[in-house]
């Protein structure tokens, strides 16, 4: 839903439930949480609730997996050197591995 969503486009509820095989109160179910967490804005006009993204916290999240990605690239590339020269000096000089 959010990935249709993406485009800037509102999506009526019906139109993000279509894709998948659930109804339009489990559709509903799950916008409400997306509500809560920020990440969809919801217009009701008439009888139809019309959906937009806010890509405020998704870009919030992005960063903070930003971060640790970048941590964790860091820490495993020296775990990785360490590794590598543990396996050197086990390796009897002469063998061609």
């Amino acid at each position: 839903m959010l990935r249709e969503l993406a485009d800037g486009e509102e999506r009526t509820v019906g139109q993000l439930a279509a894709p998948f095989a659930i109804s339009l109160q489990a559709a509903s179910k799950h916008l409400k949480v997306l509500e809560k967490a920020g990440m969809v804005r919801r217009e009701v006009r008439g009888r139809t609730h019309h959906c937009r993204l806010d890509p405020g916290p998704l870009a919030t999240a992005h960063e903070w997996l930003a971060f640790y990605e970048r941590f964790w690239t860091d820490r495993l590339d020296v775990l990785e050197r360490l590794l590598r020269a543990e396996d050197a000096q086990k390796t009897p000089k002469g063998d061609d591995r």
